[in-house]
């Protein structure tokens, strides 16, 4: 494999400057996330969509991230994938969910450990009784489980996936169920991913004031299984005309599923360096994700020119990621 410094000599296709949103530019976050502010007033901290984060106002969040005195999974982090694929959503309407886009969130989240996304985590921190434990670059592989069980009845309305819907809570209690069937645990050294197959929604709650596709593309947040954080993420299914910038490029011939991946890729950084909410955000509330969100830096020609990362052999196209050092985006860590 070539240097770095040559890939960047000569093999770089194009700049993502995709739509309005230039490479290296630090976006803010969503405005009802600023203003509740940063965890929504749900414990969990959202990813908008394409038309949320251009509806806001110039960048006025050019960051750094500050420490606010809370963990960060520093030991590493384990991916666990839960796929929810019933038979029909709650609307009697089909639903699906490919072996493909399966296997791209799974490579995607596993593949992650040990590779430059991750590395750019490791300048960040948790400090107890003034000692400072860095995040470390490790994990193991993911692990995933596919639930063909029903959707609990729709518990909420979203515009976009009408009849199909759940709240956070109804989330959780599938994570609980999964995590009781699996004899998995929790703690900070664990992340779990909900991906919801198409057609099915989402909202906070009933009163349906901030939903998937309209406020937000996926969100992570966190709950306590007993004393034990349990850490998630909420993935809804891939969707190009609200959580992807037109015109991005797949490199795994699967546009939703890499729609999907980069989601997921975005909660999981901001899980590890944010897991409880209370570590690494900046003064106006955005984390090391949001101000990154949709900027992909720089394209490659390993496959043509449609990826921006290639770990373990396999191509994708994930957002960069912040860098308090470089005080800017990045697609590798220092």
């Amino acid at each position: 494999m070539e240097s770095l410094g040559k890939i960047l000599a000569s093999s770089i296709v194009a700049v993502a400057t995709i739509g309005s949103l230039s490479s290296g530019a630090a976006l803010a976050q969503d405005e009802s996330t600023k203003l509740t502010p940063h965890n929504n007033g749900y414990n969990v901290h959202v990813f908008p969509t394409v038309t949320r984060k251009g509806a806001l106002p110039p960048q006025t969040d050019p960051g750094p991230l500050v420490y606010n005195g809370g963990p960060v999974m520093q030991g590493g982090a384990t991916p666990y994938l839960i796929f929810w694929v019933p038979a029909k959503l709650q609307n009697g309407k089909a639903t699906t969910m490919s072996a493909h886009y399966q296997t791209v969130e799974k490579n995607m989240l596993g593949d992650y450990v040990a590779h430059g996304l991750y590395n750019n985590s490791t300048q960040y921190y948790q400090q107890v009784k003034g000692a400072k434990s860095y995040i470390q670059n490790k994990g193991t592989a993911a692990i995933s489980t596919v639930d063909t069980d029903p959707f609990p009845a729709s518990g909420c309305t979203d515009a976009d996936t009408p009849g199909a819907c759940i709240t956070d809570t109804q989330l959780q209690a599938e994570i609980k169920k999964v995590m009781a069937l699996k004899k998995w645990t929790g703690g900070l050294s664990k992340m779990f991913f909900v991906f919801t197959s198409s057609g099915e929604g989402s909202c906070f709650d009933s009163t349906s004031s901030s939903c998937a596709y309209t406020a937000y593309c996926a969100y992570h947040g966190y709950f306590l299984s007993g004393t034990t954080p349990v850490v998630y993420a909420n993935e809804p299914y891939g969707d190009l005309n609200n959580c992807q910038v037109a015109g991005t490029p797949s490199p795994n011939s699967d546009p939703v599923a890499d729609a999907a991946a980069t989601s997921a890729s975005h909660e999981f950084t901001e899980a590890i360096t944010d897991p409880e909410l209370n570590a690494w955000f900046t003064a106006q509330g955005n984390e090391i994700g949001d101000l990154c969100a949709y900027d992909y830096g720089l394209f490659y020609n390993w496959d043509g020119g449609n990826a921006n990362q290639m770990w373990n052999g396999r191509f994708y196209m994930l957002q960069t990621e912040y860098d308090n050092n470089q005080l800017g985006c990045v697609q590798v860590g220092p």
